[in-house]
């Protein structure tokens, strides 16, 4: 009779490594671990990704102007300016005050910003204007041509600065962001009011304070 030759046995080690719990505890089942947030795109003005500008010590909370009040009913959408023919007095819109020295003006500015960015307003919708120094990025991009300069504001694709000089040719958008880096109190008080006049949701003007409350109050 022919022998059958052993059949080879498998060994439990031969399975494979098995995961082993600690204590008598089930293995927990691991969880994604998200990756660091993307970068945005950089504002004009600002450089790419790198070292983040440290946080001011003391934050300056925006400081709310007090609006006249309206002699007709509240608009149902604040973010627009109504012309209300008919229906009282148009619609403001609100006005807010970031204390700041005319050399920090600028950076408060970018400051108020990068937090408009963040909640949510699209870059199109801010416009910067500075009553003293040209922004770095207005002056890079003016050495180009005022014709290229001017076409981005009308494309509306990303935050534009200007001298306050050039509201006249500046069209309105939602926010507008005044840094008071300079100008006499004159000039401000002239050119504030109009700054007011092309936001047609929010105002942010980041200066002294008593400075600005005495032009705004004298144009308003």
């Amino acid at each position: 009779m022919p022998l059958i030759p052993e059949e080879p046995q498998i060994h439990e080690s031969a399975q494979g490594p098995r995961a082993t719990a600690a204590a008598g505890r089930p293995v927990p089942t691991p969880r994604p671990v998200p990756g660091p947030r993307t970068a945005s795109s950089p504002r004009p003005g600002r450089p790419g990704p790198g070292p983040a500008r440290p946080a001011p010590p003391v934050p300056r909370p925006p400081v709310a102007v007090p609006a006249a009040p309206s002699a007709g009913p509240a608009s149902a959408d604040p973010a627009e300016n109504r012309s209300g023919a008919g229906s009282g007095q148009a619609a403001r819109p609100q006005v807010q005050l970031i204390p700041a020295p005319a050399d920090g003006a600028v950076d408060a500015a970018e400051e108020a910003v990068d937090l408009l960015l963040e909640t949510g307003r699209a870059p199109g919708d801010v416009l910067v204007l500075t009553t003293g120094e040209q922004h770095p990025w207005a002056a890079h991009e003016l050495s180009f041509g005022e014709a290229a300069y001017w076409a981005q504001l009308d494309a509306r694709e990303d935050v534009f600065f200007a001298d306050v000089t050039a509201l006249d040719r500046a069209v309105a958008r939602p926010v507008v962001v005044v840094a008071v880096n300079g100008g006499d109190d004159a000039e401000l008080a002239r050119r504030l009011p109009e700054a007011l006049g092309k936001a047609t949701a929010l105002l942010i003007v980041c200066g002294d304070q008593q400075r600005v409350n005495g032009a705004l109050g004298a144009g308003v």
